[in-house]
């Protein structure tokens, strides 16, 4: 073994002994002290400033932060609460006001006039049909109309001969007779015409009838084209007025005690989120054999055609009120971390407060525990708080 050989034997056994050293002096560190160091390392995972339901910091947010995104804020306090049960329903035809229309008689449909989904006015004319019903009664009008005058000249006459004692009263009584029948056959013949919506107008063809809108409103259903052949009860057109609708409600058998014709009822559109008031009107005294649940009807008035028919809601019917403490705006409530929480203005920042929230009403909510009462809270537009919270949480990661 040469001298060069000696001396890289020696500096490794050195290494050696400097590494086990390292190590034994490491596991000689107590358990606390390396979990400090540990927790010394992972320090930086939770920056300062990020809010969590324990001990969440507050959010800067200054007066004209709160204007330019139109958070409303608002003082949590005393309010009365409606209790109510909330149903599933949907938007109907108000039936009252729906009409199937027919021709009432056979025919050939020659034009048409409304199409579907048309505004339609009382009397405006929908369409023409070519019935031989129609012209065997119009004729028949004309005829009697003509029979009406003969005997009315005819009675004249012999009214004259009897006054003047050149024929017997006789004859005067059974002219006056015959010429009362005639009139009441003109009558009748007219009322037959109108009974099928046909008049008796002598404008047109006697085979013309003129199919028009019974009332104000919507063709809802259409069933006929030009050149059809079409039937006295066929439903060409179904037309409705949609500025009042109905909604069908579902009522299970144990809510018919709290479900009564005249309770105030809150509809909810899931589409929209709409909301307007309306009044129990029916409530069916039969329960259903599949649903075992009873039909109730709520009507709602429709100026502007926003709730249509097939739409879906919930039905909140009123029973009754409850006072409460402290109560906020629905919109107040947010969930961070899992938590449900509201934004307490604190000077020119929000504290998210973690809440335990009771009844609600669909627009007030029950505070039983968390904010107090007379805090400020931000309302409307809250949801900007809660996404400026989570960007400066983001920004403090990276």
């Amino acid at each position: 073994m040469n001298k060069r050989q000696k001396i890289t034997i020696a500096a490794m056994v050195a290494a050696a002994a400097l590494f086990a050293g390292g190590v034994l002096g490491w596991e000689r560190i107590s358990p606390s002290t390396k979990a400090d160091a540990e927790a010394g390392e992972h320090h930086d995972e939770h920056p300062a400033g990020t809010a969590t339901t324990g001990g969440a910091l507050p959010i800067a947010f200054t007066d004209a932060q709160v204007a330019a995104a139109d958070i409303q804020l608002r003082t949590a306090g005393a309010a009365r609460l409606e209790t109510f049960v909330r149903l599933p329903g949907e938007v109907k035809l108000n039936e009252d006001r729906t009409a199937h229309v027919t021709p009432r008689v056979d025919g050939i449909v020659q034009e048409v006039q409304a199409n579907l989904g048309q505004q339609v006015r009382k009397g405006e004319l929908l369409a023409i049909v070519a019935s031989a019903d129609v012209s065997e009664q119009r004729s028949g009008l004309a005829a009697a109309e003509k029979r009406a005058a003969l005997a009315q000249s005819v009675y004249e006459a012999e009214k004259k001969l009897w006054e003047g004692k050149v024929s017997a009263r006789q004859d005067y009584l059974k002219a006056e007779q015959e010429w009362h029948e005639a009139t009441i056959a003109v009558q009748n013949a007219r009322q037959k015409l109108v009974a099928i919506g046909a008049g008796s107008s002598g404008k047109g063809p006697f085979n013309r009838l003129e199919i028009r809108a019974p009332f104000d409103g919507l063709i809802v259903d259409k069933h006929i084209a030009v050149g059809e052949a079409i039937g006295a009860e066929t439903k060409i057109f179904t037309v409705s007025d949609l500025r009042q609708v109905w909604a069908e409600v579902v009522v299970p058998a144990k809510d018919l005690e709290i479900v009564k014709v005249g309770t105030d009822a809150v509809l909810h559109s899931a589409a929209s989120g709409a909301a307007v008031k309306g009044k129990v009107s029916f409530v069916s005294a039969l329960i259903g054999e599949q649903t075992r649940a009873a039909r109730a009807r709520v009507v709602l008035e429709n100026p502007q055609l926003a709730w249509r028919p097939g739409l879906f809601v919930d039905v909140d019917v009123v029973t009754g009120s409850a006072e409460v403490p402290v109560a906020v705006e629905k919109e107040a409530l947010q969930v961070l971390n899992g938590t449900q929480v509201v934004f307490q203005r604190d000077g020119q920042a929000f504290t998210p407060v973690p809440v335990t929230v009771g009844r609600s009403d669909g627009k007030l909510v029950e505070i039983t525990s968390g904010l107090r009462k007379e805090a400020r809270y931000a309302a409307a537009h809250s949801f900007t708080i809660k996404a400026e919270q989570g960007k400066g949480a983001a920004e403090h990661e990276d």
